[in-house]
């Protein structure tokens, strides 16, 4: 009898332009990433003007480090990745750590932000909130990204690790399953 296995959730996850800036912080933090058994579904290394960091935080609008935020997000490239795992938005968000990096640092030492994360606008990462959110946010990143395709015709090999890591790309590419058993 074979053990029911939950599907696989989506997040999204950025790399901020402050370890993009420094190859050496963004390899290390990526390890992390697949060493935490995070899937990577998509990969993108992209760069946000002005405008389109707005459009992203546009739920900020209204708050005291808008600006800031916006500025910084479109300040450098960036590296945008559609991550898969039981639990992805719970465990990247506990992967991240604390928004504030000196919370970080006291709280959650081993967290990338607490590693990584230089102020609580550079700190490092972002991530999904909810299902929800993670939706529309991939969407934003990866509009050619259909979740429903994922679903229906990947989300299977994924999740029983018919997949390899392709270290060029940064992404798990599903195996191809006919060539193995010629």
């Amino acid at each position: 009898m074979s053990k029911f296995l939950a599907p696989l959730e989506l997040t999204l996850a950025i790399i901020k332009p402050d370890v993009c800036r420094n190859p050496c912080s963004l390899q290390l933090l990526r390890q992390i990433v697949l060493d935490n058994n995070f899937l990577f579904v998509d990969t993108k290394i992209t760069h946000l003007n002005k405008l389109e960091a707005e459009k992203f935080y546009a739920e900020h609008k209204n708050k005291f480090f808008f600006n800031r935020l916006v500025t910084f997000m479109s300040s450098g490239l960036m590296c945008a990745h559609i991550l898969a795992k039981e639990n992805a938005i719970k465990d990247w968000r506990a992967l991240m750590g604390p928004t504030h990096v000196f919370k970080a640092q006291y709280e959650a030492p081993e967290s990338l932000r607490a590693k990584f994360g230089l102020t609580d606008t550079r700190n490092a990462t972002h991530g999904s909130d909810s299902p929800d959110t993670a939706r529309r946010e991939i969407s934003f990143f990866f509009p050619e990204f259909n979740m429903e395709d994922f679903y229906k015709y990947s989300e299977e090999a994924f999740r029983n690790n018919e997949v390899a890591f392709d270290p060029e790309r940064w992404v798990h590419k599903i195996r191809d399953t006919k060539a193995q058993k010629i």
